[in-house]
């Protein structure tokens, strides 16, 4: 017997405006468009890690299990991907974008760095807001939801990866959740409302005309006097979210994936003073001063994607779900705008 869904528009579209996808999996924006949100495996067996070389032997562990002949490597300048370029063989395609727009963040450079000195092919893949139309309504259908900003140009980015004759895309998506990237997430030990202010990406209240508030998601990680377990939430709610934005467009590439720190873990809980501090992603920053001797550690940045450049002039939304009075100041969210497929 097939899985009945409920056609629920009002709470689909509150649901993604806060959290980017739809919390409630039995609950679709119409009859018929299912969402496949990204699902956290709670039954993975997660290696602990305390030291840069326990990073290493996972890493190495997780690529040995595919053929790295057939795999590809998605690179941005921060060193996630960086660690990840220096365990490829000689010759790997390493894939970095390039958004078409001015004042766009510009990685490429530091990109061939990390080729360079590891002989590795870099190419770049060009992304403009025609790559953004092209594919928009594509993916938002594949996923039963409206896109996130950085969705459209890894799907370019993929596909070309899929046309080069790549079977399997290695990317690195996880190490900011596993070992304190967020530092601005993080940064202090939250209220319950601090939080929920915080990490909403718009208020659908605000934002629509008929917004549902999701307190009831924020509520389950309710701690006394007023709290949140706010590193829980990160790990239930922002994993399916981030990697979510990676998986889909993988999917309607049709090629497969292999994130080697999905399955790593802190050994010891994460040292919040040391992050704090300015020392975020400590046992990744020494296994990149290993990996690069000499190399300046860059700072973490989102994944380049030029929305702001983009949706500059944009008027806002004029469909009649949304509320008129709000215009597009209210989709100028964390993480730059919010694509509405």
């Amino acid at each position: 017997m097939s899985k009945r869904y409920k056609t629920d528009k009002n709470y689909c579209m509150s649901s993604f405006l806060t959290f980017r996808y739809i919390y409630d999996e039995d609950k679709v924006f119409k009859e018929g468009l299912i969402h496949k949100d990204y699902q956290v495996n709670k039954n993975m067996k997660l290696i602990p890690c305390s030291s840069a070389q326990d990073v290493e032997d996972a890493i190495l562990n997780n690529l040995s299990n595919i053929d790295l002949t057939k795999a590809g490597l998605m690179l941005s300048g921060g060193i996630d991907s960086a660690i990840l370029a220096s365990y490829m063989p000689k010759g790997t395609k390493a894939y970095t974008a390039l958004c078409n727009a001015e004042g766009a963040v510009d990685e490429t450079g530091r990109a061939q760095s990390y080729c360079s000195e590891y002989g590795l092919e870099h190419r770049i893949v060009d992304i403009s807001w025609d790559d953004y139309l092209a594919t928009m309504d594509a993916l938002s259908l594949n996923d039963g939801c409206p896109v996130p900003p950085n969705e459209p140009q890894v799907y370019k980015i993929a596909k070309t990866m899929k046309e080069d004759g790549i079977e399997t895309i290695i990317f690195g998506d996880s190490a900011d959740m596993v070992f304190g990237g967020y530092s601005e997430l993080i940064s202090k030990d939250w209220d319950y409302e601090g939080w929920k202010k915080r990490y909403t990406y718009i208020d659908p209240v605000v934002a629509l005309n008929e917004g549902i508030e999701m307190d009831y998601v924020f509520d389950q990680y309710k701690t006394g006097d007023g709290g949140i377990d706010y590193i829980q939430f990160m790990n239930d709610i922002f994993t399916v979210t981030s990697t979510g934005s990676y998986t889909n467009a993988f999917r309607m590439a049709n090629i497969d994936y292999l994130d080697p720190y999905a399955n790593l873990t802190m050994k010891e809980p994460l040292d919040l003073s040391r992050v704090r501090s300015g020392d975020s992603k400590y046992l990744l920053r020494e296994l990149f001063r290993e990996r690069y001797p000499g190399v300046e550690v860059p700072e973490k940045i989102a994944m380049p994607r030029a929305m702001d450049q983009w949706m500059k002039g944009w008027s806002g939304p004029t469909r009649e779900e949304f509320s008129g009075g709000g215009g597009a100041k209210v989709f100028q969210g964390k993480g730059n705008s919010c694509c509405i497929a």
